[in-house]
């Protein structure tokens, strides 16, 4: 294991029971490294939406813990967010939590010609994605995935 997924693995473990106590659930986490810069990023969720104080509670209980367990060898900078609207889909849990959402699609190569899709997230499993298009269902390789994120869309007035 690098030590990016030993970092990220047990900062998912500090902090799901702190989202727990709170009604919260993690999206994701990632330890990256960007210019000369570390970061480790904590993406939080509820169904009613994240707020800036459920953001400032978790990055203050959580930066306590890692002050504490002390696992993390580098200087970096910790940031607690929403995922966001177009949130990418990564994991198993991801995929799960928006079976009946609507998915856009990058190819690394077109397909027909199309590169984008954008459907109705059907199924999945380790290899594949299902979703379901206006011309009907269509099944991609996970190997052929650049990207797939929840698709969203700004809702204008008139």
């Amino acid at each position: 294991m690098s030590v990016r997924e030993e970092t990220e693995r047990k900062t998912e473990e500090l902090l799901i029971p702190i989202l727990e106590k709170k009604g919260l659930s993690l999206w994701d986490v990632e330890y990256v490294k960007e210019a000369s810069e570390r970061y480790l990023r904590a993406f939080i969720d509820k169904p009613s939406g994240v707020t800036i104080d459920d953001c400032v509670e978790v990055s203050r209980e959580l930066s306590d813990l890692l002050d504490k367990e002390d696992f993390i060898p580098d200087a970096y900078t910790l940031e607690v967010s929403s995922p966001g609207l177009g949130r990418a889909l990564k994991r198993d849990r991801d995929f799960e939590n928006s079976i009946g959402r609507e998915v856009e699609l990058k190819l690394y190569r077109a397909i027909d010609g199309i590169k984008e899709y954008k459907g109705i997230l059907k199924a999945f499993d380790r290899d594949r994605v299902v979703i379901s298009t206006e011309d009907g269902e269509r099944e991609f390789t996970r190997k052929e995935l650049s990207g797939i994120r929840l698709s969203f869309e700004l809702q204008g007035t008139e």
